[in-house]
């Protein structure tokens, strides 16, 4: 019994003590702050009203000031409606917001319930580093933007763009520019009729026909973009670039005027209307100060300073120009790699080949083979020599070889020397010399019905033949040694020299077929 009362005594003392406890108090709910949309009149010199002259306006003079949202507005003179939440200011009119962003005008207009700004006259918007110039803004305070109609100009560092009308975004740092849109920026003038600019990035966004100039470079492009600060383009949408004569075509084109630097991707077109040639490639550099140029994947050269153009295909072509913008200027051209050429009347292969302006000599190095017609050239190494862009005379050194296939299509004249050399008028071959060490292998023709007289095997240290229209006028030999064989008696082993091949297999057949590579054969490398 007394367990039980000791036990009814100490809980009924833990109720007590819980109920003497005061009652814990909520916290007070924080009411939803409501924004302050009203314009507030801070300061005025002066004061009246008057609302048979003025209506509901309050008219102030002298130091007027107001402050709306965030921003502080100044003026001369202003009527403010303080019912419509608005007010119209005249003299010395300046909106400042924050520490970056100023707007000033001779008169303006401003509605308190949609922000917006209407500037008139004199207007100026300064936004960080930028400045926008016009004489009709709206400035939209809510969307953070301003927009001109009677004319514009923004100066981004040493950039300046002008327009008819255009938006300006402090939010983004985003002008848009519609019709006559200038930007000049040191040496560059860009004109078109639509234009983004990014001030924070001092970048240009084209986005219409528009042509750009440069130390004399053009740049015709309808999308692409140019960074003021670095002087840098890039353009896309078949851009076309221009320079002194030369033009570059591609679906991206990359252009650095500080350095002169061009490059191009995907069916890019180089061409040299001055030289009378083009280079076409999937990529493409060009360096307008050093006249550097490289053209690679599937790239083919043009030369059409002829009659017939040239078409050569190499992995890849490199131009250096030397001594540039003086009188004494050359250029040197460098093909390598499976050198594949093709023109109606000559073809030719090698591993690589240079062209040299200076002496007009173009050198074909690896293997070198040379069609004309139904003769075949080969050697260690091949240099023809230009003038006035026609062949003036030919140099072919180390295992010098010449085929013509006969019209039999069965025997073939050949000779075989150390060297040999072509001189030729008008592109038209009229001397050939075989040099040191010559072999020959000739079939006389009877004129009377073109039939085979027999072999003339001959060996004679030196070879001259003259020729008029293609055909042997005279020939000239130096201690000739030889036999005649009739056709019926001819050896076996007189019918080919010991160097005798015949490459036809991998002679390119039309300017397309440049692109297929076929190597010669193990026996005949």
């Amino acid at each position: 019994m007394k367990k039980a009362s000791l036990f009814v005594m100490l809980f009924a003392v833990l109720l007590s003590a819980f109920a003497l406890q005061p009652a814990r108090k909520r916290a007070p709910r924080k009411k939803a702050r409501v924004e302050d949309k009203r314009v507030y009149l801070v300061h005025s010199d002066n004061l009246h009203y008057d609302q048979y002259r003025n209506g509901d306006a309050q008219v102030l003079h002298g130091n007027v000031h107001f402050r709306h949202m965030g921003a502080n507005l100044y003026c001369d003179s202003a009527h403010f409606y303080e019912q419509s939440n608005s007010f119209r200011a005249w003299g010395h009119v300046k909106m400042q917001q924050g520490d970056t962003l100023r707007l000033t005008s001779d008169y303006a207009y401003y509605d308190g319930n949609e922000q917006l700004a209407q500037a008139r006259h004199n207007v100026i918007l300064k936004h960080r580093k930028s400045t926008l110039y016009t004489d009709s803004l709206d400035f939209d305070r809510m969307y953070n933007f301003g927009n001109f109609f009677e004319g514009g100009k923004l100066v981004d560092g040493t950039a300046v763009l002008t327009s008819d009308w255009g938006e300006y975004h402090t939010d983004t740092k985003m002008a848009m520019f519609y019709y006559d849109v200038r930007l000049k920026d040191n040496n560059l003038y860009l004109t078109t009729d639509s234009l983004y600019y990014d001030t924070k990035t001092s970048t240009a966004h084209i986005v219409g026909p528009s042509n750009i100039t440069s130390s004399g470079s053009h740049i015709y492009s309808e999308d692409g973009y140019y960074n003021t600060k670095t002087e840098q383009s890039e353009l896309f949408g078949r851009s076309v670039m221009k320079n002194n004569g030369k033009t570059m075509v591609g679906d991206s084109v990359y252009h650095n005027a500080k350095t002169g630097t061009n490059y191009a991707y995907n069916n890019v077109i180089y061409t040299d209307s001055v030289n009378k040639n083009m280079m076409t490639g999937d990529y493409a550099e060009y360096n307008d100060s050093t006249g550097y140029a490289m053209a690679t994947k599937r790239a083919v050269a043009y030369d059409f300073s002829q009659k017939d153009t040239l078409y050569m295909h190499a992995d890849t072509f490199k131009i250096f120009t030397f001594n540039i913008r003086t009188d004494s200027v050359y250029r040197k051209i460098l093909a390598y790699n499976k050198v594949r050429a093709y023109r109606r009347d000559v073809q030719a292969v090698c591993d690589s080949m240079v062209y040299n302006s200076k002496d007009s000599c173009m050198t074909m190095y690896h293997d070198p083979v040379l069609w004309n017609m139904n003769q075949q050239l080969v050697g260690d190494e091949m240099r023809v020599y230009m003038r006035d862009s026609t062949i003036d005379w030919a140099h072919i050194i180390g295992n010098a070889f010449s085929t013509e296939q006969m019209f039999d299509s069965v025997h073939f004249n050949q000779v075989q020397s150390k060297d040999m050399k072509a001189f030729f008028h008008k592109g038209e071959i009229r001397e050939s010399q075989a040099i040191d060490n010559v072999l020959i292998v000739y079939y006389p023709v009877d004129e009377s019905d073109s039939t085979l007289i027999g072999l003339n095997y001959t060996e004679t240290p030196l070879l001259k033949m003259f020729l008029e229209n293609r055909k042997m006028k005279k020939i000239w030999m130096e201690k000739p040694s030889g036999t005649l064989y009739p056709m019926t008696q001819i050896p076996p082993d007189k019918y080919f020299l010991p160097k005798y091949a015949w490459y036809d297999d991998v002679r390119p057949l039309n300017k397309d077929d440049i692109f297929n590579y076929r190597p010669k054969k193990k026996k005949e490398e």
